[in-house]
């Protein structure tokens, strides 16, 4: 009988204990739902948030509500996350042409700043052209390689006929008037490399990082430190 009264007793606090908690969970689940409907004013655009405002009592109606609402403003699509790479129809032709020719990213020169386009770009329109007048990919291809490599061999030809005409003339030959994009390079680098070997500023300044260096290694030496 004991044991009985005592499992009533355990019961009986259980479920006083249950809604003592129900009753402290509760004040925090109304300011949840609060602030759920309160954040729902916020959503949408200015239009949709003046409605909410004006229905729920908690603003007076603008004088231009109606005004906006006979004429409501444009929406437009969100921008997606993730942006989506831009490509030509012609790239797929100009990565089989650095495969086919990769000294051509070294040799041929690509201005930044000009108009003229690189060759592989060329090679891919002159694909595309060759395309569109009912010629086959791997003839198309075929054609303009073919165009590309006479392009590049005419040049030289071209060049050579310069330097001969400055032999018999006896003068210097001419720079080429179609350098590599290395050689490009190099010809902007050869004032610095001249520079750094007969300006004597710069050399000034060389030989004071040279004993600069030097006394730093005599001091760790002296040190003992290694």
């Amino acid at each position: 009988m004991a044991r009985i009264l005592g499992l009533e007793l355990r019961k009986k606090g259980l479920v006083e204990e249950n809604d003592h908690l129900l009753k402290e969970k509760a004040p925090a689940k109304h300011f949840r739902d609060n602030s759920r409907s309160a954040m729902s004013y916020m959503r949408g655009d200015l239009l949709s948030k003046t409605r909410k405002l004006v229905k729920g009592l908690a603003k007076s109606e603008p004088v231009w509500l109606k005004a906006m609402e006979k004429a409501p403003p444009a929406t437009f699509p969100r921008a997606e996350n993730k942006l989506k790479p831009i490509s030509l129809p012609e790239d797929v032709y100009i990565s089989k042409f650095f495969q086919k020719h990769p000294d051509s990213k070294h040799e041929d020169p690509i201005k930044i700043s000009g108009f003229d386009p690189p060759p592989a770009r060329v090679f891919g329109w002159r694909v595309l052209e060759l395309k569109e007048q009912g010629v086959s990919e791997e003839e198309a291809m075929a054609v303009a390689d073919m165009e590309y490599r006479a392009e590049r061999k005419a040049k030289k030809k071209a060049y050579a006929r310069l330097k001969q005409i400055a032999k018999l003339q006896g003068n210097k030959p001419p720079p080429n008037p179609y350098p590599s994009a290395i050689k490009e390079i190099q010809a902007e680098e050869r004032k610095f490399v001249h520079d750094r070997f007969h300006d004597p500023r710069i050399l000034g300044i060389v030989q004071k990082l040279k004993e600069e260096r030097a006394a730093f290694l005599q001091d760790r030496s002296g040190s003992g430190r290694f």
